[in-house]
């Protein structure tokens, strides 16, 4: 009988004998569960803070305790510590999200005329001006896509002092936006309003707003974690997933943490014809910056790989209805999330995540390849499965644990055993 999507979920919480019986590999749910609260209760988690070197030393310490030998990765990521960051006309200031890599403004801000509009369709001069740019609705992530780099690029192509951006999504909240680790992507000062907050700068347009951004920033270090267990066999499972986010990271990144601790410590104990390197990396907010850097120099070569699994973000983050401008949580997983795989473990994803909404569906490698996984995809490994998605509180401060549900995160994680067993028969 084919498996449905609610038995899948059920299966996510079986006791230990039922799911033997079921055919399937065993599930502590319990600790699954624990591993969410655990990772979320660190807090925020950008590249280099106390709550993402915390998560890393936790995940080092249970991937030690399983018998892998450990090593870090020191990697140099940007910071900065806001003191002040507002938007304020007339007698209406609002707290904005600065753009990394973060360009200050002078302590008492800049002022200028607030111009409203996108796209600039037409040359303008907007020499000295604070431009107001409404993003259309979208489930926002990154300031590098062609729908934020380039009105933002025109504005101050046009002589804006400033650029603020309205990330119009899901929630109404402010989504902070992933940017280059490297250098600031501009060169005068671009921060994020929440749509919530915008209603009043909107009416105020040709009227003078002050834009503030204070604070003290630089780089730090951060560090990418790597486990191994060499058995012998001459060829690496990898499995790898990003740990930090600019925010306690939910449902972007706990599932995706939760279901990598799972297969660490099962894969320790099953019998795989492979050795066995886990992977976790920070930087992710800034492009992908650890996952190069990894790929770079500690990994393994493609030659040595029998299999590359990676665990991006939204692997089983909760769907919400969108009723009237709030949100209502459902009892099922977001089937925004995307598995790519290379053509020859197509069927068995499809196997492996039937009645998985969203994961039953996998798409070939190639172009559309999001995140961390579009670096491993162009480093040439053969066989690679991977995870990416943007749930709808993605970069957003709400993404808490309203966002996840153990009984999701274990059905993911009873698939990706599947997979890996058929992808290494």
């Amino acid at each position: 009988m084919a498996a449905t999507r609610r038995g899948v979920l059920a299966g996510g919480l079986m006791a230990p004998g039922a799911a033997m019986a079921a055919g399937r590999d065993t599930v502590d749910a319990e600790r699954v569960k624990a591993d969410l609260e655990h990772y979320v209760g660190l807090g925020s988690k950008v590249s280099g803070s106390p709550g993402d070197t915390a998560a890393g030393a936790w995940m080092e310490a249970r991937l030690q305790a399983l018998g892998f030998a450990t090593t870090r990765q020191t990697i140099q990521t940007p910071y900065f510590d806001l003191t002040r960051a507002e938007l304020a006309v007339g007698e209406t200031t609002k707290p904005v999200l600065p753009l990394a890599i973060v360009t200050p403004t002078p302590p008492e801000g800049v002022a200028g005329r607030l111009a409203v509009g996108e796209p600039w369709s037409k040359p303008q001069d907007l020499t000295g001006a604070i431009a107001l740019i409404p993003l259309t609705h979208a489930r926002w992530s990154s300031a590098k896509v062609e729908a934020v780099r380039r009105p933002t690029a025109a504005a101050l192509a046009a002589g804006a002092a400033a650029v603020i951006l309205i990330t119009t999504g899901p929630t109404g909240e402010a989504i902070q936006l992933n940017a280059d680790g490297d250098k600031p992507m501009f060169d005068r000062p671009v921060a994020v309003l929440s749509p919530k907050d915008a209603a009043a700068f909107l009416a105020a347009a040709g009227s003078t707003a002050r834009l503030t951004v204070t604070g003290a920033g630089g780089f730090r270090p951060a560090f990418n974690l790597m486990g191994r267990r060499d058995k012998g066999h001459g060829r690496w499972l990898v499995v790898s997933t990003p740990r930090s986010g600019w925010t306690a990271c939910a449902g972007e990144r706990g599932p995706g943490v939760a279901v990598w601790m799972g297969l660490a410590d099962w894969a320790s104990r099953a019998d795989l014809p492979v050795d066995l390197a886990f992977v976790c990396n920070s930087g992710h907010e800034y492009e992908n910056l650890g996952a190069a850097r990894m790929l770079e120099e500690i990994a393994p070569r493609p030659t040595e790989t029998a299999m590359w699994l990676h665990l991006g973000a939204n692997v089983a983050a909760r769907d919400w209805h969108e009723l009237g401008g709030q949100l209502a949580p459902l009892p099922s997983p977001d089937p925004q999330r995307i598995l790519m795989a290379t053509p020859d473990l197509l069927a068995p994803c499809r196997e492996a995540f039937a009645g998985q909404p969203g994961l039953e569906a996998p798409y070939a490698a190639g172009a559309g390849a999001a995140g961390e996984l579009t670096h491993i995809l162009a480093s040439g490994y053969p066989k690679v499965a991977g995870v990416f998605g943007v749930h709808r509180f993605h970069h957003v401060a709400g993404d808490d644990l309203r966002c996840v549900d153990a009984r999701f995160t274990a059905a993911a994680l009873e698939g990706f055993k599947r997979l890996i067993r058929a992808a290494l028969a």
